[in-house]
């Protein structure tokens, strides 16, 4: 199997009327793959939380350690990353293959501007694979479907969902849609993952989710507990569901976890015996 395979290119429409979750994402962290309705989600949030920024960088930097945590300490050679988002550099499966050349990684998003970045921007090392698929996280019968051509479900899979879950409530089935997943990942998989919370500043979240709900995206913030729930029958690695920056910090290269304020997002990794 070549290096990079695409999936087949379909034309798509991309919605500019309203802010896509992954563009808006963009805009935080820098990037120019956003419209001025996602700039403008965005330059509302930041006016209710000035941190919006770092906590986006934060959330970042935590899908890298969790990476070189799973390739290095756990030993995983393919990786199924939902809600992939644009491409930043160094995308995961940079990551992943600088520690494994021959690791295997599946991408999956439903906006189709990320489809239109991925063939050129997702180019994985010759000894692995890199493929993209388009789909979304609430169709989990098809993400498997496809992930089975690429990857070995008889050998360990990270499943990364990486501040995706607080796009789903709990009424589209947001644990279901995890727990299916989980359910067909062989033992020693792992789940990567990371959501939003009201803990650290209730009033602000609400704040923020109503902004959010104005412009036609959901958005829920979970508490500790509810995050939990996520990891339910998976072995929480220490240090446990933390604070972003609180996840293995010493695995950080060049990256700042260091910060005035909390970062309001809840990250763990979790593995399946």
């Amino acid at each position: 199997m070549a290096a990079t395979e695409s999936a087949p290119r379909q034309p798509q429409h991309i919605d500019t009327s309203r802010p896509h979750p992954a563009r808006v994402y963009d805009w935080f962290l820098g990037g120019k793959d956003n419209y001025p309705v996602d700039e403008e989600l965005g330059r509302h949030i930041l006016e209710l939380e000035p941190h919006a920024r770092r906590s986006a960088r934060s959330n970042r930097w935590f899908m890298h350690r969790a990476i070189r945590w799973s390739a290095t300490q756990a030993g995983i050679r393919q990786f199924l990353d939902i809600g992939t988002g644009i491409p930043t550099e160094p995308n995961l499966h940079r990551l992943a293959q600088a520690t494994a050349p021959d690791a295997r990684v599946l991408y999956v998003d439903n906006d189709p501007i990320v489809l239109a970045h991925a063939e050129a921007l997702l180019r994985g090392r010759p000894e692995g694979v890199t493929q993209y698929v388009q789909a979304d996280v609430r169709e989990p019968r098809k993400i498997l479907d496809q992930a089975e051509r690429v990857l070995d479900f008889s050998r360990p899979v990270a499943l990364s969902l990486v501040a995706l879950m607080h796009f789903v409530s709990d009424e589209e089935g947001a644990y279901e849609l995890v727990g299916s997943l989980v359910d067909a990942l062989p033992s020693g998989s792992c789940l990567v993952l990371s959501v939003i919370t009201g803990d650290y500043d209730p009033r602000t979240m609400e704040q923020a989710v109503q902004t959010y709900a104005a412009g036609g995206v959901t958005l829920v913030a979970r508490s500790h507990a509810e995050v939990a729930r996520f990891f339910k029958g998976l072995e929480v690695v220490e240090p446990g569901i933390v604070s972003l920056p609180e996840w293995h910090p010493e695995l950080a290269a060049g990256e700042d976890v260091q910060g005035d304020a909390p970062v309001p997002l809840y990250a763990g990794v979790g593995i399946k015996s």
